[in-house]
């Protein structure tokens, strides 16, 4: 196993596949680098791929000490690419993980390509919230509620074992209330103007966890930033939606690290 260090000293396993310009993929709420599986031999097609285990999940260590948040998240992630020797890459971050790529996009501008947020929000003090049931059933964890939040039914029942590898949650309910509380206290709002790097918001037209609208109020704070919706995708739209990978392959073929200036951090 490869492992990065935090810097509270945290164990972070890390893993990489294929060749090309850095890729680094950021998991959602509680979730570890399998929930990548998928999607990973397609990226890595294109890219040398970054998947890692947020601190809780999989095999990094899991901390109870201290709350959690996706700022702290997104300096765990600057550890990964500091243990691969990666100096910038491009980020895709999904769900919780795209919350916590806006915080590379507005601390951590010099480490970035291109950025990529997937069906996510800039905290609920600005954005759309879900619904009071989708909540309960993010809170609950029921995993037959989770997989009609993500994906459709045909997908669930054709793919089981890739339903498995995105829906691998700690054992330990201390941790998933970590990840709940860290992504329910995100709020990038007022500093998502210093985001520099060329952005894409990819979201599924019929996500119920994090609504679509999300995707026009962030475009509304990065400037230049494109909004992509899948018709009829829901949550997990990276999994089941046959256009999605190829529609962020082609987003970074366009902003490739050749031909971007190392980000700047901008004031907002």
């Amino acid at each position: 196993m490869a492992w990065a260090r935090a810097d509270d000293g945290i164990r972070l396993h890390y893993e990489t596949a294929g060749v090309g310009e850095p890729l680094l993929l950021v998991a959602g709420q509680a979730l570890s680098h399998t929930g990548w599986a998928p999607v990973l031999d397609a990226f890595a097609a294109h890219h040398q791929v970054i998947v890692f285990d947020h601190r809780g999940t999989g095999a990094s260590d899991a901390p109870t000490g201290q709350p959690y948040s996706t700022r702290g998240f997104a300096r765990d992630a600057v550890a990964v690419l500091d243990a691969v020797g990666v100096d910038r890459a491009h980020a895709y971050g999904h769900s919780m993980g795209g919350r916590v790529c806006q915080w590379l996009g507005i601390e951590h501008a010099p480490r970035l390509g291109a950025l990529i947020l997937g069906a996510t929000t800039p905290g609920d003090r600005h954005g759309i919230s879900r619904t009071a049931a989708a909540d309960a059933v993010l809170r609950s964890r029921d995993r037959d509620g989770l997989v009609d939040l993500l994906v459709t039914p045909r997908w669930a029942t054709e793919h089981p074992e890739a339903l498995d590898s995105i829906l691998t949650l700690p054992a330990d309910p201390a941790q998933l209330r970590l990840h709940y509380l860290a992504s329910q206290g995100h709020d990038t709002w007022d500093l998502l103007p210093r985001i520099t790097a060329p952005t894409l918001l990819l979201h599924g037209s019929a996500d119920q966890l994090n609504p679509p609208g999300n995707a026009e109020l962030l475009a509304q704070r990065i400037a230049h930033a494109e909004v992509h919706l899948l018709n009829g995708a829901r949550h997990g739209y990276y999994v089941d939606h046959p256009d999605a990978t190829g529609v962020v392959v082609d987003f970074l073929a366009r902003h490739p690290l050749s031909q971007q200036p190392a980000g700047r951090l901008r004031q907002a």
